[in-house]
């Protein structure tokens, strides 16, 4: 008669921090897979280990329970410490494979067998784009992984860009939540390859520091998502120019009281900048455009787009709409509503929607000149900065001479996927001029 073989392991067991490398001294728990209590099988992954260099799953010895857990997630653990107890007892796996096989009807073991695994769809491939070398060829995900992804707004495109460790190429819970731990770096990518030698970008461990933190709240997330989204989706290119304001200064300081007298509105400069800058769209209607895909529409209203700081801190983007049909009165009494709305914390979905070209008054927190990311999805956005008075070399009947002049940079970013030098710096100078040709007689 032969002896009964006896299993490697038996018993408690403590599970130790495994050596991962030469130089490798400790190691970070990622997270814990198996909660403490729960069965598991020979090879299933206890926990997830990170390091410097990689990132390691330990696995389970033999088939067991989980009793205690020694360490949480994102502790520093040393090499050879205990990280948790096991019970590997034969009672254990003997209880686990009961239970199992009374929850589990033959009927359903029988469809599970039958069941095939949906055929992984291969993402395509565009060799002008930008590329990233990940390792995600199988795009079913389990409900848990839909669930987080549900959860964290990531799409179906971007949990195919997510690099897989699971059997199979299967994308694992833990995948996706380093891929969000290391600030989704695929999330605006244009494609997705399996180059070994494409370019990846490269996962950094920066030293963030020490001090007060901050939660961002939910404007300042969707901000933050949306000038990433720009910056990745249109190549900027910015274009400067210089306006002498000094008529329209003059101009609005004469009558800036007399208009109010007359029409109940503040004359700010907003609706003087709303009414050039519909004249000048007119004039190069390619700048009122947005793209979709190959084609780029260009759009029949123009819905000028002021950016507007809240009482929080972030800024919004109110809409004067059909900017081009007002006359001056209706502007600024446009501009005036939407400015004390946007104060109050009174702004309606209809008064940010729509916008065609955006303007953004840098020159009021003082800023000699900006260049502003582009408000998605426009194709341009003009910077306005502040205007201060300098001497100027001018002409006159007497010749050159030398005159304080009230003078302001103008600053175009636009999109050079559709909009080319010649265009935007057309546009920009035409603005500038009909800023410089401000009629000093004008009537209010």
């Amino acid at each position: 008669m032969k002896d009964k073989k006896v299993p490697a392991f038996a018993g408690i067991f403590e599970l130790k921090m495994p050596k991962m490398g030469e130089s490798i001294t400790e190691g970070t728990i990622i997270n814990w897979l198996i909660a403490e209590g729960d069965a598991f099988e020979e090879g299933d992954i206890i926990l997830e280990v990170a390091t410097d260099k990689v990132d390691n799953e330990v696995p389970a010895p033999a088939s067991g329970t989980l009793v205690k857990t020694m360490f949480q997630a994102k502790d520093v653990v040393p090499v050879g410490e205990v990280l948790a107890i096991l019970d590997l007892s034969e009672e254990v796996k003997k209880s686990k494979t009961l239970n199992e096989s009374k929850a589990v009807p033959s009927s359903a073991v029988e469809n599970k067998a039958k069941t095939k695994r949906p055929k992984p769809v291969q993402q395509p491939t565009n060799s002008n784009s930008t590329s990233f070398s990940v390792n995600n060829t199988n795009t079913f995900f389990s409900p848990l992984i839909i669930n987080i992804a549900k959860e964290h707004h990531i799409s179906f495109e971007e949990l195919a860009r997510i690099p897989a460790t699971g059997n199979e190429g299967r994308l694992r819970k833990s995948d996706v939540f380093q891929y969000i731990e290391d600030g989704r770096p695929y999330k605006f990518a244009q494609a997705v390859t399996q180059d070994p030698t494409a370019y990846r970008i490269p996962q950094l461990n920066f030293d963030k520091g020490k001090g007060k933190v901050i939660e961002m709240d939910r404007m300042r997330q969707m901000i933050a998502d949306h000038m990433v989204y720009s910056k990745h989706t249109s190549p900027h290119v910015t274009a400067y120019v210089e306006a002498d304001m000094t008529n329209m200064v003059n101009w609005r300081n004469a009558n800036k009281v007399a208009f109010q007298e007359k029409h109940g509105e503040r004359l700010t400069f907003t609706p003087l900048f709303v009414e050039a800058v519909a004249k000048a769209v007119k004039d190069f209607p390619n700048i009122n455009a947005s793209v979709d895909g190959n084609n780029i529409i260009v759009k029949e209203d123009i819905n000028i787009g002021m950016a507007t700081a809240l009482p929080s801190g972030n800024l919004i983007v109110p809409v004067v709409k059909n900017a081009d049909t007002k006359n001056l009165k209706e502007i600024a009494s446009n501009v005036n509503e939407l400015a004390n709305k946007a104060r109050e914390n009174k702004l309606a979905g209809d008064d940010i929607k729509g916008s065609t070209f955006t303007i953004s008054n840098v020159g009021t927190f003082g800023s000699v000149m900006g260049t502003p990311i582009i408000n998605q999805p426009e194709v341009a956005i003009l910077a306005l900065g502040i205007i201060k008075k300098r001497p100027e070399v001018i002409t006159t009947e007497k010749g050159d001479e030398i005159a304080i002049r009230s003078m302001m940079y103008l600053s175009l970013s636009f999109d050079h996927r559709v909009v080319d030098g010649f265009l935007g710096g057309s546009f920009v100078r035409r603005v500038a001029d009909y800023f410089e040709q401000f009629d000093s007689n004008r009537e209010i």
